[in-house]
C-alpha cells in the first residue's frame, strides 16, 4: 500500500481525459495522456491538450517532464523542459512537444506524452546587495574547473 503525503484535486476537461497515473511501485513521476490526435513533424513542435486541469496547492509546482523512452527511441522531447503548471493556473495542462527526430511522430489519443511531478517551493525574498561573499571558485564559469 502507498502511502501518499500529498492530495492534488484533478478535473477531467474532455470526456476521454485519463489522470495522471503512476506506472510501477516507486515511480517518481506520473504519465499524463493526450486527448487528440496528432502528427509531429520533424522540427516541429506542437501544443498537446491532455484535457485535465489541476488544482496545485500553494507552495507546489507542477513540473512536467519529457518520457525518456519517447527521447530515445523517436527525439521527442518537450520545449521548456522542465515545464511549471503554477498553484495559481485552473486551465488545462499542455505539453509542448518538439520533434527532434528525423522521421514524423504521430500522437494518438491517450497516448502517454509527459510526465508529471510535484515538487515543493521555497517562496523566497530577493534582498539586493553591494557584495556577496567569496568562494574558491569565484565567477569562473563554464569550463572553469579545469577537470576534464
Amino acid at each position: 500500500m502507498v502511502d501518499f503525503s500529498l492530495t492534488v484535486k484533478v478535473k477531467k476537461l474532455h470526456p476521454e481525459a485519463q489522470l495522471p497515473t503512476y506506472t510501477r511501485h516507486g515511480d517518481a513521476a506520473m504519465d499524463v495522456r493526450s486527448v487528440e490526435a496528432v502528427l509531429i513533424n520533424p522540427g516541429e513542435r506542437r501544443l498537446i491538450g491532455t484535457g485535465v486541469a489541476f488544482e496545485v496547492p500553494f507552495g507546489y509546482e507542477l513540473q512536467v517532464r519529457p518520457r525518456s523512452g519517447l527521447a530515445l527511441k523517436h527525439g521527442i522531447s518537450i520545449v521548456n523542459t522542465p515545464g511549471t503548471l503554477d498553484s495559481n493556473y485552473r486551465g488545462e495542462l499542455g505539453i509542448i512537444l518538439i520533434n527532434h527526430g528525423s522521421e514524423p511522430f504521430s500522437v494518438a489519443k491517450g497516448d502517454r506524452i509527459a510526465q508529471v511531478v510535484f515538487n515543493k517551493i521555497e517562496h523566497t525574498h530577493i534582498e539586493e546587495v553591494d557584495e556577496l561573499s567569496e568562494t574558491n571558485r569565484g565567477e569562473g564559469g563554464f569550463g572553469s574547473s579545469g577537470i576534464k
